[in-house]
């Protein structure tokens, strides 16, 4: 009972403060603030209590047994043969991202009250971000497909208002709609999927879409189908967490406010593909093909971002392009049949992520909106926390010994070794040029002499509110021990865990440091503008215009998808509208105004038509 009980608290602890936000503080920054805090504070309270039953009070039975797992539902939706219930699964894989997403979450909240507090739509801001965490959520304790996918919806609305969320701005309401269609693009074929599950999963005890119920018959079923279903879930996966061909909405989606960026990137919308994989690898793990296309897409992801980050200019797009690439080797762990390491990875990359995430906002809050890093110099000295906790974030994230990104990402190319040496090549690479990347960002943006921070307006850099550096130097500490923490022996307690790679690790470590050295020998001085932009040569254009999936995209709206509409509409126009509409009114009308005319009024005039109908029967029953 006080598992459910919690369970239920952490799901509607947000939805409550939406809803109380969106009645009565809607014109209270303050209110709205603290109301929406509390409520992600609650539910992440909730979470740590339910983490210490899960872990410290079942280890003194006699049992054994460490993890226990707990289900309940509700009977919603009673139809025939169509049954769908309403329910939680609280185990160790939800328990893990249910403490990423509100305990980054928390921060996030927290940090967000000091970033938005100039904003006059502050409250709106905070009822949408409680949303967002109430989506989120929903995903996670999901015990069946259809209310995964109802919540999985809900994060893509959320995602769409919190990135448009100043729609006046042209850039930031079209990168909204961006990131709303290409999601419902992707979220047809994960529908699809989960249809064709089910109509496949009637092996006996009827059908089913809870996800206890297809476990155990998956090994039952029609193997060809199977591989279909897992490859358009996979779909959903491709879509929301930014795979590759459907990259191109998240580095538009850093039009949003940075705290938003941070809640996507570390603890809600990408985190929710990787998540659904681990949640139903039981779908994929008997599939060898499937797996294998999960882990070419994910290396081609994780490389491509990684390149396209190493010419980027605006800091939350290079952030945004790191989380791609690193989204991409968790994608590529999970098809290497490694649940345990891609989960690893999600959970320490959301501790240096949302640092990461943070301090870019710190840095844009105190240079007034200024985002490109070629407008900042030597940020370090002028604001030291701020500073300090993104080297921390950036280590983290190359992969730098003892940090916490070192173990999981190491233990992700170490799978790779073990079973694909093309793909190990792919994710190496990938290390060399995220450490690259991340060293000409700190280098070029926090090194330096001291500058003016941004010259164009004249204003000096600054450290950020106590609001705002209380939750880096929180997060700074999570990045540097999240690495020894016992994640995965938290999430596969049963599994066999792979001991540290030596080879693997060194030889990462040591491409990871050449990186950072090479870019501080390019960096450090300072240029005036960027040397890649020669030292590439033809590459560069290549790399600033994205690989040019944004420009075919745009010809394919504009020559072909726009041209389909136009016959259809012109097949509407004609078809449908006048001869189908309006046709089937005109005839009506016609026929309305011919017997409108027989309606004279005059007695004479019926009685003659009487005689004439009378006369004209006669003959038909004469000549009959």
């Amino acid at each position: 009972m006080v598992t459910s009980l919690l369970a239920w608290i952490i799901l509607f602890s947000p939805l409550v403060a939406c809803a109380i936000i969106t009645l009565f503080f809607l014109r209270s920054k303050t209110s709205s603030a603290i109301v929406a805090i509390v409520g992600i504070l609650i539910s992440f309270a909730c979470c740590v209590s339910l983490f210490t039953q899960m872990v410290y009070i079942p280890t003194s039975l006699a049992s054994g047994h460490s993890i226990v797992e707990f289900q309940q539902s509700f009977s919603w939706i009673r139809f025939e043969s169509l049954n769908i219930d309403f329910g939680i699964l609280v185990n160790p894989l939800a328990i893990m991202m249910l403490m990423v997403v509100t305990g980054v979450g928390s921060a996030i909240f927290i940090y967000s009250k000091g970033y938005m507090a100039d904003d006059p739509s502050m409250p709106r801001f905070f009822a949408y971000l409680s949303l967002f965490a109430f989506s989120m959520i929903g995903i996670v304790l999901s015990n069946n497909f259809i209310q995964l996918f109802i919540f999985w919806e809900l994060v893509g609305l959320s995602s769409y208002l919190l990135i448009g969320f100043w729609y006046e701005k042209p850039s930031a309401a079209n990168a909204g709609v961006k990131a709303f269609m290409v999601n419902r693009f992707a979220d047809f074929g994960f529908l699809c999927g989960i249809l064709l599950l089910w109509s496949i999963s009637d092996v006996g005890n009827g059908r089913s879409f809870l996800f206890t119920d297809l476990a155990a018959v998956v090994p039952q079923l029609d193997s060809h189908l199977l591989m279909i279903a897992a490859l358009l879930i996979f779909c959903g996966v491709v879509g929301k967490s930014a795979q590759v061909p459907l990259h191109v909405w998240l580095a538009d989606a850093m039009e949003g406010p940075t705290p938003v960026s941070a809640l996507i990137h570390a603890a809600t919308m990408v985190a929710a593909g990787i998540y659904l994989l681990a949640r139903t690898f039981f779908l994929f793990e008997p599939l060898t093909t499937v797996l294998t296309v999960i882990a070419y897409v994910g290396a081609i992801t994780a490389f491509m971002a990684a390149t396209l980050a190493i010419v980027e200019n605006d800091i939350k797009r290079i952030l945004a392009y790191s989380t791609l690439s690193q989204l991409g080797l968790m994608v590529m762990a999970l098809g290497l049949a490694g649940p345990l390491q891609g989960m690893y990875h999600l959970t320490t990359h959301a501790f240096f992520k949302a640092l990461l995430f943070l301090g870019a906002g710190s840095v844009i809050y105190a240079l007034h909106h200024e985002q490109n890093i070629w407008k900042m110099q030597g940020l370090l000295k002028r604001m030291p926390i701020t500073g300090w906790t993104f080297l921390v974030g950036t280590l983290a994230l190359c992969g730098i010994f003892p940090l916490s990104g070192f173990w999981s990402k190491d233990e992700i190319l170490a799978l790779a070794a073990e079973h694909n040496t093309v793909l190990y090549v792919m994710g190496t690479l990938t290390s060399a040029l995220t450490a690259f990347y991340m060293g000409r960002l700190f280098w070029t943006a926090f090194w330096g002499k001291s500058s003016s921070g941004n010259a164009d307006h004249g204003h000096s850099a600054h450290e950020s509110p106590a609001v705002m550096t209380i939750p880096l130097i929180f997060l700074a500490i999570l990045s540097v021990i999240g690495g020894f923490i016992g994640i995965p022996h938290f999430l596969y307690p049963d599994a066999v865990h792979p001991e540290l790679n030596i080879s693997v690790a060194v030889l990462s470590s040591v491409v990871a440091i050449l990186g950072l050295a090479l870019s501080y020998f390019i960096y450090s001085k300072r240029p005036d503008r960027d040397p890649l932009e020669t030292k590439l040569g033809i590459l560069y254009p290549v790399l600033k215009n994205k690989y040019y999936f944004d420009a075919v995209y745009g010809w394919y709206v504009d020559h072909v998808q726009q041209r389909v509409a136009m016959i259809f509409e012109w097949f509407e126009e004609i078809f449908i509208t006048r001869f189908g509409v309006h046709g089937a009114t005109g005839v009506a009308k016609a026929s309305g105004n011919v017997l409108r005319r027989l309606q004279t009024g005059l007695v004479q005039f019926y009685a003659l038509v009487f005689v004439l109908g009378v006369i004209i029967l006669i003959l038909i029953m004469v000549k009959w």
